[in-house]
């Protein structure tokens, strides 16, 4: 029987997928991906719904909302008024993805944190997890975390890219840790050795598709299929078979969800 995986991250709505967006779904459902998690950010506001748009044709997909920080600068308070009013739609499943990105500052550093903040309460207040974006900018990320969120609520760092001591540090928060292609590298043995360590109760993997294919696909486009070479990866990390990450990752994935919305829903 085929193992049942879950790409807990990626952007369906890209435009990366527009030729062949029905394809590349129909590929990772033949690969064994049973669940895939649109992540709704898009291309900032005013368009909140991408994720939204995708998990209402399909059943096996549920969504995100939110406010990347790359577009913190777009946001106004009507994007707040829709965003809380997307909060009621049975197929979101948690806000993200938020957070602090200092590489590229495509919005300014304050208002990416005060966005961030905004954010962390409304999602609080609608008993949402929270999707972690954090690029160059982990210390900032772990000290507003600690100062506006109920680690009761739960939420994840996503494509996870620290290592050991990062990766303590978001479970000492109560967030799950998400891995990306970024755990095949080569290179990237901080990563590998974060994804020995975290817990079975905490691990999740993810694509974030169309970006960061896992080798043997690096540099091309990536696509939900190819979850399950992560999944491959970290369980020779980890000892274990692949069908033991996915099973891992799915369950983690649906206790997650149920931290906050099963009080809400």
């Amino acid at each position: 029987m085929m193992a049942a995986f879950i790409d807990t991250h990626c952007h369906l709505d890209s435009r990366a997928f527009d030729a062949d967006r029905e394809a590349v779904i129909e590929r990772a459902r033949a690969a064994g991906v049973a669940r895939m998690i649109a992540i709704g950010t898009g291309d900032g506001p005013p368009d909140l719904e991408a994720g939204i748009r995708l998990a209402e044709r399909y059943p096996f997909i549920d969504a995100t909302i939110g406010v990347h920080p790359h577009d913190a600068s777009k946001a106004t308070e009507e994007t707040w008024a829709e965003l809380a009013s997307l909060t009621a739609h049975p197929k979101v499943a948690a806000w993200g993805e938020i957070g602090l990105d200092y590489h590229y500052n495509f919005s300014p550093p304050e208002v990416q944190r005060a966005v961030f903040v905004r954010q962390m309460e409304m999602a609080r207040e609608a008993r949402l997890p929270i999707i972690i974006h954090t690029r160059e900018a982990w210390e900032d990320t772990v000290e507003l975390v600690r100062r506006h969120w109920d680690p009761q609520l739960g939420g994840v760092f996503h494509c996870f890219s620290g290592g050991p001591r990062e990766a303590e540090q978001a479970l000492e928060l109560g967030f799950f840790v998400s891995f990306s292609g970024i755990v095949t590298f080569p290179k990237a043995s901080g990563v590998q050795e974060a994804a020995r360590l975290v817990p079975d109760d905490r691990l999740l993997i993810e694509t974030d598709a169309p970006y960061l294919a896992p080798a043997p696909h690096r540099g091309k486009r990536n696509e939900p299929a190819y979850v399950v070479e992560t999944a491959r990866f970290v369980a020779s990390l980890r000892g274990v078979e692949a069908g033991e990450i996915a099973r891992l990752a799915t369950e983690n994935w649906s206790r997650l969800c149920l931290q906050g919305t099963a009080t809400n829903r």
